[in-house]
């Protein structure tokens, strides 16, 4: 039983990171008239008299409301959904890129909360915590048997206190307590390393509100150690999306002026537009221009995308921009297939609707929803072959998704046997105490997509997957 928790557990990570949104912030709502059903609104009323009369025990008002709005919602699609006061702020601090904590970038290792990353000029990066640190206890609090989330809950909190974690620091094999005081932390969203001497990597892991200015700062420190860039990878692996203008901008510094990036289309006039590598389409308070300072040579330096079932919406608008203009390598596997646009209209100050407004299609008129972007080059996550990749739920896979509006939909029977076969040999590891090694660190050296996307840059041989195939595509429209 114990096994196949924690496979689950892992499927579910899949299906939060590709259920984020692409989407337009709209401070107010949209005064819509339309005719209201009457008598669907009276029997309405009339459920809400008598729950709020006969129930067994006294029920709240708002709360039946609120679940009533909420169930409406949720009935549309996985994406559209009402945010009541406490997740609409914590959907503003996702793409905000901002929070209150000790400012760690964290993954889970033998039960264990792992400090990927210290997020530079964070209270954990000026306490000495390092990547690869293990943290065992939060205060008083045994980290083993929580899940991720409910770590990342006990570590924030209110600005200016205190935290106290343990720390295991596997090359000095010692533990030892730590306090540190919670202040707002800036997510960064981009990273960025010289691979090799000419070559660089650049993962975007999120488009949030600064992610254009962050990755503009750091191709400006590539270029100031690389002058003469000989090729450069663009690592779009898990990025689960965000922020319309931050996909357009980022495609955009690779592109001609005035390049079709995206088009959207829906049922309401704002939703019907054409959005190019211009700043008019991706500046959304005015300013200056971050990727104004960006040498020329960038728009036409050999560019790779890395991707895999985990890069959905935003950045499957900036694969699927450079591969239509040609622009870019796509390398890895079918990307989530995410290819709506989610606006979020303010209700009230603290409450919000985020709904589906939109389908968007690549340069070439291409609608991924419910497919995804197709790579150039198939790769395998790791040199043996793809571990988790048949686990992880994509847009296909999730109840009430919308179609394409390009063909109605097969369903991809051989992805479901795969997935049960990997499900059963995970759970049979786990059942022998034999857990499989995870995944090893984006952009670390043992990164086998990223060795394999410098040989393409370099024109050597590239090991291309022998078992990745392109998900079933969809059945011409019948009517």
């Amino acid at each position: 039983m114990g096994a196949k928790l924690k496979v689950a557990g892992w499927i579910t990570l899949g299906a939060v990171a590709g259920a984020l949104t692409t989407m337009q912030l709209q401070a107010t709502a949209r005064n819509t008239a339309a005719q209201l059903p009457l008598e669907e609104l009276q029997q309405l009323a009339a459920v809400f008299g008598m729950v709020k009369s006969d129930y067994v025990e006294p029920v709240d008002e708002k709360k039946l409301i609120t679940d009533a709005i909420g169930g409406m919602v949720a009935g549309l699609d996985p994406h559209s959904q009402y945010f009541d006061k406490k997740t609409f702020k914590e959907f503003r601090e996702g793409t905000t890129g901002r929070f209150v904590g000790v400012g760690i970038e964290i993954g889970m290792e033998d039960g264990l909360v792992k400090i990927v990353s210290p997020i530079e000029g964070s209270p954990a990066f000026r306490a000495g915590l390092k990547s690869g640190d293990l943290i065992t206890k939060i205060d008083d609090t045994v980290v083993k048997g929580l899940t991720m989330d409910q770590a990342v809950k006990r570590m924030r909190g209110e600005p200016s206190t205190k935290v106290l974690l343990t720390i295991f620091r596997k090359t000095e094999n010692r533990s030892f307590p730590v306090t540190i005081t919670r202040e707002e932390i800036r997510v960064q969203s981009v990273r960025s390393k010289i691979v090799e001497p000419g070559y660089a990597w650049l993962r975007v892991s999120q488009f949030q509100d600064r992610t254009v200015d962050d990755f503009a700062r750091k191709l400006e420190e590539i270029y100031k150690q690389e002058p003469n860039l000989k090729g450069l990878v663009l690592d779009l692996r898990n990025d689960p999306g965000g922020l319309l203008e931050a996909s357009v901008a980022v495609s955009a510094a690779f592109l001609p002026a005035d390049a079709v990036v995206v088009t959207t289309n829906g049922q309401i006039a704002e939703s019907k537009q054409s959005f190019k590598a211009s700043p008019s389409d991706y500046l959304r308070r005015g300013g200056g221009d971050p990727l104004r300072k960006l040498p020329d040579a960038l728009k036409k330096v050999p560019l790779v995308v890395l991707v895999n079932e985990g890069s959905a919406s935003a950045s499957e608008i900036v694969a699927g921009a450079l591969q239509d203009h040609q622009r870019a390598t796509i390398m890895g596997t079918q990307t989530f297939g995410k290819g709506s646009v989610q606006t979020v209209r303010q209700l009230s100050p603290e409450t919000a609707l985020k709904i589906t407004t939109a389908r968007y299609y690549t340069p070439s008129g291409r609608s991924i929803q419910a497919k995804g972007i197709v790579p150039d080059v198939m790769i395998d996550e790791t040199a043996d072959g793809n571990l988790f990749s048949a686990l992880r739920v994509r847009e296909a896979d999730l109840e009430k998704h919308i179609g394409s509006g390009q063909g109605a939909e097969q369903k991809d029977e051989a992805r479901e046997k795969a997935r049960e076969e990997a499900r059963k040999k995970l759970e049979d590891e786990a059942a022998k105490k034999n857990p499989l090694k995870p995944l090893p660190e984006f952009g670390s050296e043992e990164d086998f997509p990223l060795a394999q996307a410098i040989n393409r840059l370099k024109g050597k041989p590239v090991v291309v997957s022998k078992s990745v195939v392109e998900r079933r595509a969809e059945a011409p429209a019948t009517n």
